[in-house]
């Protein structure tokens, strides 16, 4: 049977048709770069303008451990994260506000990693603007706020703290939220008050989405196990904080998320430094590991206290030098941190409703002449 022949027209009309719908995808393509584009300036400037308003150009510049100010893009840094509690309901802000979570951060710049620390808030160090020893929740009401935090930090741990951020409760439930919730594994059963003081709060013990305010209540509890577990728990929400940021699917919340950082934080680091980041999660998540400090709990004088074991504390050092690049101590012994022995006897020999006397020299330098400064002025609410 001969091959029939497609007229012509028919040809110039297929030909037409599907030139047509080619520009049909290239305009829908051009349009989606066009949004894409907009909306990655958009970003842009947004993010500036959280970054600026959250940018204290007079606060902590350079860590006295370091010769020179780091930079993000050559060097190991570390980051310290500080949780404050700024709620006038609960005695807080006007000067009077303590770190409820601190966390420190090491980022080795070859190998991308990063590794998390959590300082339990009533371990019992030495302040160096107090001139004495107490709950380091309590170096935040110094005068100088922060920076007096991050030289009790410095001082105990003595690795220098290049950058801090510094967020409220309204900081951390805003970017939950931003993020539509982050997947958590609640290890029991919670019930527990809510940022407005509310007992709002209900969690089965299980994996689970949680909101800004239950994740809030689950890093802030103290009621179901101690400040050691309680770190624990910090970790895990952070670590499923930047997941959760740096999923695809997160893309288009980031400007909530921006706005919510840049209107309940501070921080001393510019926004082209924050953009040097970047590099960190050009291969995903970064390798995160979670370190802590051991301890045991302490009501010999009839206050809490978590007093730091002298091993831990070393190796903890350690390694966080190591994660930077720095050298590696071999003993607590520095001029800051000197370890005193016989702790444990002093202690057993204190009535219970005295307070820790001269003798209690545990990571250098003076006590705190036996006042006790986590009562009345300073009281804890959320034990």
């Amino acid at each position: 049977m001969p091959e029939q022949k497609i007229p012509s027209t028919h040809r110039k009309k297929r030909k037409k048709k599907s030139g047509k719908g080619l520009k049909i995808f290239l305009t829908i393509f051009l349009i989606i770069l066009l949004a894409a584009g907009s909306y990655l300036f958009y970003l842009y400037y947004v993010g500036k303008q959280a970054a600026d308003k959250a940018y204290d150009a007079n606060g902590h510049l350079k860590s006295d451990l370091r010769e020179e100010k780091v930079k993000p893009l050559e060097d190991n840094i570390s980051i310290l994260f500080v949780g404050v509690d700024d709620s006038a309901k609960r005695g807080q802000g006007n000067g009077n506000s303590r770190s409820d979570s601190l966390m420190l951060a090491t980022l080795n710049n070859k190998d991308k990693s990063v590794k998390l620390l959590s300082i339990p808030r009533d371990s019992y160090v030495y302040i160096p603007e107090f001139g004495y020893q107490d709950k380091i929740t309590h170096a935040h009401t110094a005068p100088s706020g922060v920076k007096s935090t991050i030289d009790t930090v410095e001082k105990l741990l003595n690795v220098p703290v290049d950058y801090y951020y510094e967020l409220n409760f309204d900081a951390f439930i805003q970017i939950v939220d931003a993020l539509d919730g982050i997947e958590v594994d609640v290890p029991y059963d919670l019930k527990e008050l809510d940022e407005n003081d509310k007992r709002t709060i209900n969690l089965k013990k299980g994996v689970q989405t949680v909101n800004g305010s239950e994740a809030l209540a689950l890093a802030r509890t103290r009621h179901y196990d101690n400040d050691f577990k309680r770190g624990e728990r910090q970790q895990m929400i952070i670590k499923a904080i930047a997941s959760k940021a740096t999923d695809f699917s997160s893309f288009t919340k980031y400007d909530s998320l921006l706005t919510a950082i840049g209107d309940n934080m501070t921080t001393n680091m510019s926004f082209s430094e924050m953009k040097s980041f970047f590099s960190y999660l050009k291969g995903g998540m970064p390798k995160m590991t979670s370190l802590a400090l051991e301890g045991q709990d302490d009501m010999s004088t009839g206050v809490y206290y978590f007093k730091l074991n002298d091993d831990s504390v070393l190796s903890v050092r350690q390694q966080l030098q190591k994660q930077l690049g720095l050298p590696q101590d071999q003993t607590l012994n520095s001029d800051a941190n000197a370890a005193a022995k016989g702790k444990a006897s002093t202690d057993a020999a204190t009535p219970k409703n005295e307070k820790p006397s001269n003798a209690s020299t545990n990571f250098s330098g003076k006590s705190n002449n036996g006042e006790d400064f986590s009562s009345e002025q300073f009281s804890d609410n959320n034990k």
